[in-house]
């Protein structure tokens, strides 16, 4: 976590800075293999507050697409290989009926595997449209939250950093109750 290093290694790349940022929160969605909460931290770590949520939003945004898109094409026996079969069985609810405010409410909460989530709805009813408007505005609070607590961390604002991550678990707590 040395802004330094991590800010010249960012510019040295020009352009491709920003590209590298959403390729990262892409592969983020699709493939699982880093938390999202520390690719959306380093988003504002590097960025700042607006352009850390802009590019963060591109990448996840494009990143649910795809995996949205993956079920849908490959169907269920690719989306097992991402989400096991109980967590699976608790979200045919959700793929036999439109839920929509409910899948929007999902995407909401802090923490919830909204990646996972992505995979899933693709083998239900919705239309990319619908899922592409609620994934982006349901995934925004969050990432404002995170990129704000990587300004925290840029800014040497410990305190506010801590507090913001208080608050956060303190909603999961109550979404889980």
């Amino acid at each position: 976590m040395d802004r330094e290093r991590l800010t010249v290694w960012i510019h040295s790349l020009g352009a491709w800075g920003f590209a590298g940022f959403i390729l990262l929160q892409v592969i983020q969605v699709v493939a699982a293999p880093i938390p999202g909460e520390a690719t959306g931290v380093l988003g504002g770590y590097l960025y700042g507050p607006v352009a850390g949520v802009v590019l963060s939003t591109i990448g996840l945004t494009i990143g649910s697409f795809l995996a949205f898109s993956l079920s849908r094409y490959f169907g269920r026996p690719l989306t097992e290989k991402f989400v096991d079969a109980k967590t699976m069985e608790r979200f045919d609810y959700l793929l036999h009926h439109k839920g929509v405010f409910l899948i929007f409410l999902l995407f909401l909460i802090p923490g919830f595997p909204k990646d996972y989530l992505c995979y899933i709805l693709g083998l239900g009813h919705l239309t990319t449209l619908e899922f592409l408007s609620i994934a982006t505005t349901g995934r925004l609070l969050g990432t404002m939250l995170l990129t704000l607590g990587g300004t925290f961390l840029r800014n040497h604002q410990y305190y506010r950093f801590f507090l913001l991550s208080g608050v956060a678990v303190v909603i999961v707590l109550l979404t889980i109750v």
